[in-house]
């Protein structure tokens, strides 16, 4: 790993008080007067922090690739800025931001101009920032820095605090009078009885922080007629109705099992072997696909009535990225590759090529119009209290199929490390029932790294 936890810690602050630095500065500008932009008391916004430390986890071996540095810089910032916007909507059902009045939008939540900047601050940041920021720390006494982030994230953690329990407390406030329009003016209503404590601090930060606040515009016709067809659905009690917690875990594991047969049938077509493509020791099943099948389902479920040329573009960039992170992060995880593109053409330091990414695009458009209405469909003919029940054994069963399948590779790793010597039951125990013939044929294109 080129950062250690101390490194990654340090660069969550920094990125976090220089992101509310910009943000504050730029809104100055615009706005022509002092706006606080951070949704914390404190002068930090999270957000920033948490994209400096996804770059420096995800992208850090492209810093000689600048193009796809700038590129993996404007994904991973799509991703944050699309959670993040999501997440605080359900919360507040208000957009904290939104971008819809401007070209090249996507839902209101992210915009194409803002998305280049993030893409040139990952140049910036992996290229010059970081190692400035590593070298500096080296110079600061490692007892020094250690006392330094506990006062930093003891400060953040009661801010955090704090600031959560004045919203939940304004939420509730909200919800009880029954207020409805512009949340900036229904908080600063409720600030003549809430007193000068908490709340009041956060009424004021979010009215200054946020004016541009809306309400939710008007859906399309069509795009109402199915949310009230899903409201009739609800009302019936049907299973898992929309794009819903349950109907997710249903399709998780449905393209999971999917795709580990694709995947086998295009392994045995191609290569003429019939070689296992799972990603846990129990079952066909790959978790890559499953997630895959969850992620493009989420976002592109209020768009899954745009063109097909729309959804493969978007399903070839979304995919292509998300194989990358989920290459990065079971190498820094589990010490072991599970595939290697380096031999095919077009590949991105092995981890993605570009054939495979116009793969995903077309499994984007055959999911969304011809898998999904139909799964969809069969799910929500299930009864609900059986669909209920099945969908808790399932989610239970991947639990312990994943953390088996974790220790079963870290063992794996630890024998081919030499790091096996010391003989424990737990050690036996994976050393029995999943030895390195097993493991190799459950993950047969799997490499050891340093």
């Amino acid at each position: 790993m080129e950062y250690t936890v101390y490194q990654l810690l340090w660069l969550f602050f920094i990125y976090s008080v220089l992101g509310w630095v910009v943000g504050t500065t730029a809104a100055a500008i615009q706005k022509k007067k002092f706006v606080d932009v951070g949704f914390l008391y404190g002068p930090w916004c999270p957000a920033y922090g948490l994209g400096g430390i996804a770059f420096a986890i995800f992208l850090g071996e492209l810093r000689n690739e600048w193009f796809f540095l700038f590129l993996g810089g404007a994904i991973l910032s799509f991703l944050i800025s699309l959670a993040t916007g999501v997440v605080l909507e359900r919360i507040f059902h208000r957009k904290w931001w939104d971008y819809s009045r401007k070209r090249f939008q996507f839902g209101g939540y992210v915009n194409l101009s803002y998305l280049a900047m993030w893409g040139f601050a990952s140049v910036i940041s992996i290229c010059f920032l970081n190692p400035i920021m590593k070298k500096l720390l080296r110079m600061l006494p490692g007892w020094a820095g250690e006392i330094l982030l506990i006062i930093v994230y003891t400060i953040l953690a009661i801010d955090f605090l704090g600031t959560l329990t004045g919203v939940l407390a304004v939420k509730s406030k909200i919800k009880k009078a029954g207020i409805i329009g512009n949340v900036s003016e229904s908080l600063q209503k409720q600030a003549d009885w809430m007193g000068e404590g908490l709340a009041g601090w956060v009424l004021k930060h979010i009215g200054n922080g946020y004016p541009q606040l809306e309400a939710k515009k008007l859906l399309e016709a069509r795009q109402e007629q199915e949310r009230r067809q899903e409201e009739e659905k609800e009302k019936k009690g049907v299973f898992a109705v929309g794009c819903s917690f349950y109907k997710l875990v249903c399709l998780f594991f449905l393209g999971a099992f999917l795709g580990d047969i694709t995947e086998t049938i295009f392994c045995l077509v191609t290569s003429g072997e019939l070689m296992s493509r799972s990603s846990v020791v129990y079952g066909p099943f790959s978790i890559v696909w499953g997630l895959g099948a969850v992620l493009l389902t989420t976002i592109l479920y209020q768009y899954r009535n745009h063109s097909d040329s729309y959804i493969f573009v978007f399903g070839t960039v979304l995919g292509g990225a998300y194989e990358y992170i989920c290459s990065v992060f079971t190498e820094l995880v589990f010490g072991t590759v599970f595939w290697d593109y380096s031999e095919i053409p077009f590949n991105l330091g092995g981890r993605i090529n570009l054939l495979y990414c116009f793969f995903w695009g077309i499994a984007s458009v055959v999911w969304m119009r011809l898998l999904y209405p139909r799964l969809s469909d069969w799910i929500e003919k299930i009864p609900k209290k059986t669909g209920i029940i099945l969908s808790w054994i399932m989610i239970v069963f991947m639990i312990f199929n994943i953390i088996m399948s974790g220790l079963a590779l870290n063992r794996y790793t630890q024998r081919h490390n030499g790091e096996a010597g010391v003989h424990t039951e737990i050690g036996a125990f994976f050393d029995e029932h999943f030895p390195d013939e097993r493991m190799e044929r459950i993950y047969p294109n799997a490499m050891v790294v340093e």
